[in-house]
């Protein structure tokens, strides 16, 4: 099973879930602005994306490139994770409902979301959930 891991990082946090989630799946975590790929080649995809604003996806990168690929994710195994600082975790609600809604298998049945930097509970549980991508 192909799977990518793509994520955007502002302060560090989502990208060390995003290593996290790779080294779960046995592939390498790659920056939003570096994926040159073809999501539709992919079975799975592990996204990550912090809250941003008044929670919402990253606007000048990632929100645009899930715009794009939301319609091919349909029949795909998808892993939301992200961190957040502040608010109750509705970019994720309304992202997975986003997710599900364009016919995915969301892995865990939700979204993975951290405050402010992962721990060593956080990392297992990624693990766990990456695993779960194969």
């Amino acid at each position: 099973m192909k799977t990518a891991v793509i994520f955007w990082s502002g302060t560090g946090n989502t990208e060390a879930m995003a290593q996290t989630v790779a080294a779960g799946a046995g592939v390498e975590a790659v920056s939003v602005s570096d994926f040159n790929g073809n999501v539709e080649e992919y079975d799975a995809l592990a996204l990550g994306c912090p809250a941003m604003g008044a929670e919402v996806l990253e606007e000048d990168e990632f929100e645009p490139f899930f715009t794009a690929i939301e319609g091919k994710l349909s029949g795909k195994k998808v892993l939301l994770f992200g961190s957040y600082g502040w608010g109750d975790g509705e970019w994720m609600r309304n992202w997975q409902d986003r997710v599900t809604a364009a016919g995915a298998e969301l892995i865990g049945g939700e979204g993975y979301i951290v405050n402010d930097a992962p721990g060593d509970e956080d990392r297992a549980a990624l693990k766990a959930l990456a695993a779960q991508l194969a």
